[in-house]
């Protein structure tokens, strides 16, 4: 199994909740999500980012699939452009 965590810090952290909307909105409609969990940061600290995505998958090749599916690259496009740092973990569990 593969784990998948991404730490996204927006420009306006007022994007945060639509961006966790978006997100969740993908499990169901991605078939190579095994699991996926979004949290908002509430403590809001200097080091803190404001959201942290975690997907599950069965392998690399279905993390790819996930990540080359239309409905990520949509998502993907809304998010970037509002991105002002962004951190990602891959790893075996």
């Amino acid at each position: 199994m593969l784990t998948h965590v991404v730490l996204m810090k927006f420009s306006d952290p007022g994007d945060a909740p639509e961006a966790k909307k978006l997100l969740e909105g993908l499990k169901g409609r991605v078939e190579q999500i095994g699991d996926l969990s979004v949290g908002l940061d509430v403590i809001g600290s200097e080091v803190s980012y404001d959201l942290c995505l975690t997907t599950t998958h069965a392998s690399a090749e279905q993390l790819r699939g996930y990540q080359e599916h239309p409905a990520h690259l949509e998502v993907a496009a809304w998010l970037r452009p509002r991105l002002a740092a962004r951190a990602v973990v891959d790893h075996l569990t």
